[in-house]
């Protein structure tokens, strides 16, 4: 094995090494043409085969929230437009039908994936009809990559994904605050029933400014089948003004042919730079508590006390205030499921339904940490203490600031 030897001036030197073993063919690394700067490494460049100085990859650089998809809140499976696994939606518009659910299969190093499985086949789609995966990312997360200036910063996406039907699928990602000005790809699935990653490198944009506002910043949608309205355009990538024909653009495969059809997603990260980092795994307590600044399900069954009290008022009512476990993006929403709720005040009880309770009072400010229910309760007597016990199995309160 030979090596070339660096002497030191004191007398002994340090070596590199060629590989113990023969490589398949002559390899070649170019330096890059610089010094670099305090505190730069060198790393891989997007090229293969060519260094550059770089700083090296940094904890918290996944924007993105829930990319393992770890945390699904809802749970079970989701067959209409809507949030499914937590920050990913699915959204259609055909003649066919699938469900979105938590799966187990999973590229190693990963225990979750989010699987769409299609239970109505939509052979021909017309030219209006689509089929997608989004997620969204909140615009005051994205202020590092300088948007709208010169020193806006190239970012990488990338993602595992796996399907029986092997083409060329579509992927956007849009800018909400600038006219969902966009940018649109194709990647390809090489091989049936495999796990493969994928990546895409996306200039950054110094001509389109991201409010610093609790809204959505960026929305990125997976093509799961698209008709011309939206595949007949041409791939976009720069950010440019954004074209409905221009988001899918090319997309061969349409997953809703038939129902033997899956797709599988997981691993989807974006991050500051021109090329893609190992997949930064969080905690599960750390996903899901990020993942509530957005949604809050808090689940109960019969004979659990919500740590929901509050006080019989003089207009026949129970005002109860729910302590939040994170702040939540912005003053949530509430939803009840139709189980039985028993308020248990000092000489009486009244019963009526989670989905009966309504928000009343709500902060002046977000990020908002409480929130105040209302039930209507006449049965109860004014000024007394109440205490919320559930009185069914499966009883769901939902708290949604979802982008």
């Amino acid at each position: 094995m030979s090596s070339i030897k660096l002497p030191h001036a004191d007398g002994n030197s340090m070596s590199i090494a060629a590989p113990a073993t023969n490589p398949a063919s002559d390899l070649e690394l170019k330096l890059p043409a610089t010094i670099g700067n305090a505190g730069q490494a060198l790393i891989n460049s997007s090229t293969a085969g060519t260094l550059e100085f770089g700083t090296p990859a940094a904890a918290s650089r996944n924007i993105l929230v829930n990319g393992a998809m770890k945390v699904h809140q809802r749970g079970g499976d989701i067959t209409s437009d809507g949030y499914s696994l937590d920050m990913f939606a699915r959204q259609q518009s055909s003649d066919g039908a699938f469900t979105v659910s938590q799966s187990t299969t999973s590229p190693d190093g990963f225990s979750k994936s989010l699987k769409v499985d299609v239970t109505t086949a939509d052979t021909i789609l017309g030219a209006s009809h689509y089929a997608q995966i989004k997620t969204k990312i909140e615009a005051q997360d994205l202020q590092h990559l300088a948007y709208g200036t010169s020193a806006a910063k190239d970012i990488t996406l990338s993602f595992y994904v796996r399907s029986n039907k092997t083409g060329n699928y579509g992927l956007w990602i849009q800018q909400s605050d600038n006219s969902f000005k966009q940018v649109s790809f194709q990647y390809t699935i090489n091989s049936a029933d495999t796990w493969e990653r994928k990546t895409i490198s996306i200039p950054g944009d110094t001509a389109g400014n991201i409010n610093d506002d609790s809204g959505d910043g960026f929305i990125i949608g997976w093509g799961l089948g698209a008709g011309s309205n939206k595949t007949s355009g041409s791939l976009r990538s720069t950010w440019t003004a954004h074209a409905s024909a221009d988001e899918f653009a090319g997309q061969a495969i349409n997953i809703l042919d038939s129902t033997s059809n899956e797709w599988y997603l997981t691993g989807v990260q974006v991050e500051v730079g021109s090329y893609a980092t190992d997949f930064e795994h969080r905690s599960y307590g750390d996903e899901l508590a990020r993942c509530q600044r957005y949604l809050y399900i808090e689940t109960a069954n019969n004979g659990d006390y919500m740590g929901l009290n509050g006080l019989v008022t003089t207009d026949a009512a129970v005002n109860a205030n729910r302590t939040l476990p994170v702040p939540m993006r912005a003053i949530p929403s509430y939803t009840g499921t139709e189980t039985d709720l028993e308020f248990q005040s000092y000489d009486t009880t009244a019963m009526k339904h989670f989905d009966d309770g309504i928000v009343y009072r709500t902060p002046t400010t977000v990020p908002c940490t409480v929130i105040n229910l209302k039930w209507d309760v006449s049965s109860t007597q004014a000024g007394h203490f109440a205490m919320c016990r559930c009185k069914e199995n499966g009883a769901q309160m939902i708290f949604s600031a979802e982008l």
